[in-house]
């Protein structure tokens, strides 16, 4: 995954951290737990003390931050007067993403970043038949509740807009107003140490200072995040402002995420901190599941079923390969004990079992889930 910074003046690149942006993470952590085996302490504290109708409405809504990451936790990427900087807390936050207008907020709810049209743009499933059918498809494919979501979406987005808001300003009262209170200083810190080895050796010291993975090619006119997805986006676009945004978090690990979506500045992700790596399987059993992930189109195969549960025909579009093909290497998988099936009315959803994974070693888990 590439973006071009071909000119951009030092002063254009920001490192900063954004509330919102953490709350979305911290989501994601309560959502899918075994994406962060590193914090079971904090997820299984605080997903107990949650009072049961929060819970509930955080199941309504984890579209958002479940499976995989929402563009709307950073909406000050979609706004050209921002400069790139996120709000200094949750409010301002919220009150830029109040700013977006129903077409552009739908539009990032409703699409995944791991789709293959994320960056290629599109009109919104408020106006577009087929847009809105995809949208749908992957939302009922995903559950009744995410599908009841999507639909409330799209049938009355300022009302839908005004429940996600009233959610995450009770997520800021139940937990995360503690949770900002202790890491937003360690955040802070790590944001001004980058920007300043940014400004006295330059760009590629500082992304060597953000990931082993985010390096700057050798003409210097390109970020290259290394990751098992292919994504192009730009810094040096006049329509959203020139720039790329860079934000801490504490509870990203072992995702580095990267906004690339068209006609929004480019956002890295990035975790200040990793935890233990996991323990070592059997020897028979590293075999075994290393054999059955020694194919390339199944390590690709991985990088989706990570993140979520995908049907058959979701991996052969993601993919461009056939169906047959996906159920093949999906056999191969199951038959390692490397994935979790289960039925969803019609559909049949795969999944990769990741603390399975985690034991093959973290450097595999960290690059499918990166």
């Amino acid at each position: 995954m590439w973006i071009d910074v071909a000119g951009l003046p030092a002063e254009r690149t920001v490192f900063s951290p954004s509330p919102l942006a953490e709350l979305g993470a911290a989501l994601h952590a309560l959502a899918e737990p075994g994406h962060h085996p590193g914090l079971h302490g904090w997820t299984t504290a605080t997903a107990g003390a949650l009072e049961p109708g929060l819970a509930d409405r955080l199941c309504d809504a984890d579209f958002l931050w479940g499976p995989t990451f929402s563009d709307v936790t950073m909406p000050f990427a979609a706004l050209a007067d921002t400069g790139g900087q996120p709000g200094a807390t949750l409010t301002e936050d919220l009150d830029l993403l109040d700013r977006l207008d129903d077409e552009l907020f739908v539009n990032a709810a409703l699409e995944i970043n791991c789709t293959s049209g994320y960056c290629r743009g599109g009109p919104s499933p408020l106006v577009d038949a087929e847009a809105r059918r995809l949208a749908l498809e992957r939302a009922t494919a995903r559950g009744p509740r995410q599908a009841d979501f999507a639909q409330r979406l799209l049938a009355d987005p300022p009302a839908v807009r005004a429940w996600i808001r009233r959610l995450l300003e009770d997520c800021e009262q139940a937990f995360f107003a503690d949770v900002w209170q202790r890491v937003r200083v360690h955040l802070a810190a790590d944001a001004r140490h980058k920007a300043e080895v940014l400004r006295h050796k330059g760009l590629a010291e500082a992304l060597a200072e953000v990931s082993p993975a985010v390096t700057l090619d050798e003409s210097r006119s390109r970020i290259v995040v290394d990751k098992l997805s292919h994504g192009h986006g730009t810094a040096v676009d006049p329509a959203v402002g020139v720039g790329i945004t860079l934000l801490p978090t504490s509870f990203g690990w072992p995702h580095l995420s990267v906004l690339h979506a068209a006609g929004w500045r480019p956002v890295i992700h990035y975790p200040v901190a990793a935890p233990e790596p996991a323990g070592p399987a059997s020897v028979a059993l590293v075999e075994s599941r290393l054999e059955a992930l020694a194919h390339p189109m199944r390590i690709r195969m991985c990088r989706y079923l990570a993140r979520t549960a995908y049907t058959t025909g979701e991996l052969a579009a993601a993919l461009g390969i056939s169906a047959p093909e996906v159920s093949r290497h999906l056999a191969v998988l199951k038959k390692a004990g490397l994935l979790q099936t289960r039925r969803r009315g019609r559909y049949v959803l795969n999944q990769l079992d990741v603390r399975v994974v985690a034991r093959l070693g973290s450097d595999f888990l960290e690059g499918v889930l990166r």
